[in-house]
């Protein structure tokens, strides 16, 4: 058993509510779950859920002296794939629905020796499982001829026409299933699996593979009822959700924020609150923890629409408030948005320099330290992309870390660094009288003394590029992904060419 924690932090508490019982309104199902279990004798059996793929423990009972145990059943919003499990621990599975259940089955062997005294829903799930079994050992001395090197190619023949007679009883039998007029949630479990039938392209259409796509993603979730909230309790729905998010959809902010809403929308219509806390929560912590640039976007976005407005009722407020402060660390930094306009004292200490004064193409902000390691590696890449690429319009306004400002200066001067934009804070600027002072003045503002915690700053170096109208480009890249970037961006065939390959891979490394 899994207990379904995740990290970071903040967000190790949205599972806590998985084990407890539903917030959705039901009247208790009728139908009690009767087990007799030869082997067992006052013994403790646990009762467990599947969410998603996992399992979670949710009622116990004690077997009376023959073995017999009694769960009480759930309602319909609680239904889905159970697990019944003996000490071992063992298991076997079943299909909790809204009609008499019974078993019967042993100690030793729970899964095994399972019988179904009682359920039309469990008896169909077992007879499929018994003939996938079947046909999978049929298959066995096919799939032994084609690893066989010196089996004729006659013979291979044979054993593919005969695997392919076995998918096609398989693929029946599944299709049976799946329409069977009588909705057997088994049956909505196998129709998730199905992948859409992509149709072949109108004759008209010139790039025929993208409108296969397109059709592909507009159809993808026609498998799912969403007004099921058993679906959720199963495997396939996890399969499919994660499927869509990090493989069908093209992993750009915009379009994953846009798909996300029409999702969920969909789960809200249809008052499916079990299948949108689900799917919220893994898109939520997808993108928060996502390497992919720019992914934090989405999850400001999921933040603000939904947790922010009353939408997510279960979760405690310690643990709302910890997400929602983390979409405030990230507000100001989006790609998309402009940067905040930081205004701080250069090298000398005594002029101010505004990051929005700054007129170029391309301007790199760079937050680093003096101390900082790979800061030391970074910078003298840095220097040798600025003298490439600012006849072209890239400037460089970097923001010294250090807390004091001799050895950051010290540095800049020393690597001959001085052609960019250098600025900083220290212990004089920031004491309380001397920034109110500075703010009431007009010569900064707060997010500029406070240009850590404006610009997320957890690690440096941090970097963000920024177009004309200072709007974000891209963000926390390192000095080779810059390079090819702009390269990208100028359409140039060659990138990074002043750079070793060893260097191109130790900046991999630590590139996010």
């Amino acid at each position: 058993m899994r207990n379904g924690t995740m990290s970071p932090v903040f967000l190790k508490a949205m599972m806590a509510w998985i084990g407890a019982v539903t917030l959705v309104p039901a009247i208790r199902a009728q139908h009690d779950v009767v087990i007799h279990i030869d082997g067992l004798s006052h013994d403790t059996v646990y009762l467990a859920h599947y969410y998603g793929a996992k399992l979670f423990y949710n009622d116990t009972a004690v077997a009376n002296s023959s073995g017999k145990v009694v769960f009480e059943g759930k309602p319909m919003a609680e239904g889905g794939k159970y697990a019944v499990v003996v000490p071992g621990p063992k298991f076997f599975e079943f299909l909790m629905v809204d009609e008499p259940m019974e078993f019967r089955t042993t100690a030793a062997n729970p899964s095994g020796d399972i019988e179904v005294l009682k359920s039309k829903e469990n008896e169909v799930f077992y007879s499929y499982l018994s003939f996938i079994k079947e046909k999978r050992e049929l298959r066995v001395p096919h799939d032994a001829v084609l690893n066989d090197d010196e089996a004729s190619a006659e013979a291979k023949s044979e054993a593919r026409r005969a695997i392919q007679a076995l998918t096609d009883e398989v693929t029946t039998y599944q299709q049976y299933m799946i329409n069977d007029p009588r909705e057997f949630l088994f049956g909505k479990y196998l129709n998730m699996l199905n992948e859409p039938q992509v149709p072949e392209a109108p004759d008209d259409v010139k790039n025929s593979a993208m409108w296969q796509y397109q059709w592909y993603r507009s159809h993808y979730w026609d498998r799912v009822d969403f007004s099921d909230p058993r679906l959720v309790r199963d495997g396939a729905f996890d399969q499919v959700l994660k499927r869509w998010w990090a493989e069908v959809l093209p992993q750009m902010a915009d379009t994953m924020i846009a798909e996300a809403q029409r999702v969920l929308d969909l789960t809200l219509q249809n008052e499916n609150k079990d299948m949108f806390k689900y799917m919220l929560h893994h898109m939520t912590y997808a993108s928060e923890s996502s390497k992919i640039m720019c992914m934090d976007k989405v999850f400001v976005h999921l933040v603000n629409t939904y947790y922010r407005t009353g939408q997510v009722d279960w979760l405690s407020k310690e643990q709302l408030d910890k997400i929602l402060e983390r979409a405030d660390d990230l507000k100001y930094t989006l790609c998309g948005n402009v940067a905040p306009d930081v205004t701080l004292p250069d090298l000398s200490q005594e002029n101010w320099i505004r990051l929005h004064d700054i007129q170029a193409k391309y301007t790199l902000i760079c937050i680093w330290e003096s101390t900082c390691g790979h800061c030391k590696k970074e910078m003298p890449k840095l220097q040798r992309i600025y003298e490439e690429w600012n006849p072209r319009g890239l400037e460089i306004f970097a923001i010294g870390n250090d807390f004091e400002p001799e050895p950051w200066q010290e540095f800049v001067k020393d690597k001959g660094l001085t052609d960019w934009f250098h600025v900083s804070d220290n212990p004089f600027i920031n004491a309380q009288d001397s920034a109110t002072a500075l703010i009431y003045g007009g010569i900064t503002n707060l997010e500029s003394l406070n240009f850590r915690t404006t610009f997320d700053v957890y690690a440096t170096p941090k970097m963000f590029l920024l177009d004309a109208d200072k709007k974000i480009m891209a963000k926390q890249v390192g000095a080779v992904q810059l390079a090819e970037i702009l390269s990208q961006i100028e359409g140039l065939e060659e990138t990074v060419p002043y750079f070793e390959p060893s260097e191109r891979k130790e900046s991999s490394e630590h590139d996010h």
